[in-house]
């Protein structure tokens, strides 16, 4: 077991994997910022992201590997990988090929701004929501 120091301070990767066996990964676009999506990586995912220098994400609710792009061909390459404090979150800045990042044709997952100061029901606002490409043209129906 890693000392609370070697894995705040240390040099070495020590990821501390949930209880599923996945780490969350934030994924920005290495260029401006923005965020794109978040996803999640078990360690074999982890360790293709690092040998190829491609994304590689574990879907939950799949609950098998996959590739970013693998169908779509928007994959991420790698142009940065953080790992936080407590490496239990990863940080990608990634040049994202193709048109989005979303499986909804958008380029962030994040399309959608929560208005603050409501109460009751909230009504979302849709926020650089233009889809970039037809999903049901790429994807095919979920079985």
């Amino acid at each position: 077991m890693s000392s609370t120091s070697d894995i705040e301070e240390g040099l070495t990767l020590l990821p501390k994997f949930d209880a599923d066996g996945l780490l969350t990964a934030v994924v920005t676009d290495a260029g401006n910022g923005d965020v794109l999506m978040v996803a999640h990586m078990n360690a074999e995912a982890l360790a293709k992201t690092i040998e190829t220098g491609e994304a590689w994400y574990y879907s939950r609710s799949r609950k098998k590997l996959w590739k970013k792009g693998e169908t779509s061909g928007h994959v991420q390459r790698i142009k940065e990988l953080r790992v936080d404090c407590d490496q239990d979150a990863l940080w990608l800045k990634v040049e994202q090929e193709g048109e989005g990042a979303c499986h909804t044709g958008r380029r962030s997952c994040f399309y959608r701004a929560v208005p603050l100061g409501q109460t009751g029901a909230v009504r979302l606002d849709f926020q650089d929501a233009d889809r970039k490409f037809d999903p049901a043209a790429i994807y095919s129906p979920k079985s």
